[in-house]
């Protein structure tokens, strides 16, 4: 809010305003004007009073600008004066599409298109002659929209015998959102793939592209990959927005003794730190939020990731490229004689990687990457596996930390139920009540909104090296670890059970074909 709005509203004697979430224009999404006009002028029609326009203005001396708007309108004006904050956020809010705005132009378009013969897909659509009035781009626009503003994480476009489907990946589930006609399938890839500067003419190899568009104020970055399959090609973009990555630690809602700990050993001046857990589990969100936590003016942050998916301020990121052989393994030799204090790696895949990352840590460096495996213990066990003596692990290996991420029940329609003993007996806890979404507008019907994760820390103390060094079964890890204080994936996730911030069933999906030698 800028400091004098209310001395211009006297001077000029105008109405002053300085918030315009609730008016009616804005609630009802109601547009007179262009977005890039509104944009340019920084003003906004508001509402309508006694036959006149009430146009939201920042600056009073905008006399064209609101001429303009009159004779775009034929009606007459009545100017507000309102803070230039406030007014970029209420076109931002205005000229954000509605809910359903995507399914009844789909809804149109498949109307339309009944009774329209079908092109062979081979000769393909000529997207250029079109561009300025298409409306495979207003769909396109549309969908993209509606599943950043609904959360998702990718979207896939999948070419189907009988047309195409268009899902999003909404708290990790993929919904079924929108069927394009067939006529219209074609060119729908060819757009995405003009879009991520992708060879348009090539429809029997992988390609892999990246987007970069802007949703008001937000920059959002999309990561593309194309596949050739036996109906078309199919497409997913997988959603980069870094308002989501960058959280912070105690937002991460890790429990506060896990967290302790955590913090502890991330700013230790030498070691390895591992984070595990499948694809899709938030590995990377973790590991940019401890980079986050402790960067500094007095430390040397290096990554090295494939791809460099987040820019992050006062650290330098290499991105892997095979096809000039600068691996992680090579990228990693390189970084060493950059005077790093704190390396990332972005996963360690292979003997070389996991070789050079434990000779960094043993001469001076704090490692932190990441692995798949099911459970904390199980990280060394892989290590082992890939070749690296069980010496050199107990020496450099500072902790393990497993995850996964549940969804969290939703707040509006979240009901109480008395659960089952079986229920309680998996999760090891006892409660009379327990909670569940019974599915609303707000989830989409399915009872979730929104994720949090679960984790699993194991420090790797003087009993853990003992046995590391005896034997590297992930089975007498744990054991030993249980006992001097850690918590499994399943137990974790039974505290948030107990709160209602989560269900059983969900904590059981996703700690499946984890042993839990606590039960």
């Amino acid at each position: 809010m800028t400091d004098n709005t209310e001395e211009l509203g006297l001077k000029f004697g105008l109405s002053v305003l300085k918030d315009l979430s609730e008016a009616e224009f804005v609630l009802e999404k109601v547009q007179k004007v262009t977005y890039a006009f509104a944009k340019q002028h920084n003003l906004l029609p508001i509402g309508e009073k006694e036959g006149k326009l009430l146009v939201a203005i920042s600056s009073p001396f905008e006399m064209e600008a609101l001429e303009e708007v009159r004779l775009q309108t034929k009606q007459e004006i009545q100017e507000i004066l309102c803070p230039k904050e406030a007014i970029e956020s209420a076109i931002d809010k205005c000229y954000h599409q509605k809910e359903d705005a995507a399914s009844i132009l789909m809804q149109t378009l498949n109307d339309a298109a009944k009774g329209r013969p079908s092109e062979e897909e081979e000769d393909g659509y000529d997207l250029f002659e079109q561009v300025s009035d298409s409306p495979v781009i207003r769909m396109l626009n549309m969908m993209l929209m509606e599943a950043i503003g609904q959360g998702a994480s990718d979207v896939h476009f999948e070419p189907l015998e009988q047309g195409m489907g268009v899902r999003y990946r909404i708290d990790g589930v993929l919904q079924m959102r929108h069927a394009p006609p067939k006529e219209y399938q074609t060119q729908l890839i060819t757009r995405i793939k003009v879009m991520s500067k992708l060879d348009i003419a090539e429809h029997r190899l992988p390609q892999d592209g990246r987007i970069k568009l802007k949703m008001g104020k937000k920059q959002i970055d999309f990561r593309v990959s194309t596949v050739p399959t036996v109906f078309g090609e199919r497409i997913v973009l997988r959603i980069l927005d870094k308002s989501n990555v960058l959280v912070g630690l105690n937002k991460l809602g890790i429990r506060p003794e896990v967290l302790a700990s955590f913090n502890s050993q991330i700013r230790l001046s030498e070691g390895i730190f591992l984070v595990t857990g499948p694809t899709g589990s938030g590995k990377t969100t973790t590991l940019y939020s401890a980079l986050s936590e402790i960067n500094s003016a007095e430390i040397n942050i290096m990554t090295i990731e494939d791809p460099v998916e987040y820019k992050l301020q006062g650290m330098a990121q290499i991105g892997v490229n095979p096809k000039i052989h600068l691996t992680f393994a090579t990228g990693l030799r390189h970084i060493l004689r950059q005077d790093p204090d704190v390396i990332m790696i972005g996963e360690i895949r292979d003997r070389e990687t996991a070789e050079i990352a434990i000779q960094a840590s043993l001469t001076g460096h704090l490692v932190l990457s990441t692995l798949h495996t099911n459970d904390a213990p199980s990280a060394i066990t892989r290590l082992v596996d890939m070749g690296i003596e069980p010496y050199l692990l107990s020496s450099s290996v500072v902790g393990v930390l497993a995850q996964r991420l549940v969804r969290k029940i939703c707040l509006h329609c979240r009901i109480s139920y008395a659960p089952t003993q079986r229920e309680l007996t998996e999760l090891g806890i006892e409660a009379d009540e327990l909670f569940k979404g019974s599915g609303c507008e707000h989830c989409f019907h399915t009872g979730y909104k929104g994720r949090c994760g679960i984790y699993e820390l194991m420090n790797v103390t003087g009993s853990i090296k003992r046995q590391i060094v005896q034997s590297a079964d992930a089975t007498a890890l744990q054991k030993i670890a249980l006992e001097t204080g850690m918590l499994t994936l399943r137990k974790e996730g039974g505290f948030l059970v107990k709160q209602g911030i989560t269900t059983s069933a969900e904590v059981l999906r996703v700690s499946r074909g984890c042993d839990d030698a606590s039960l």
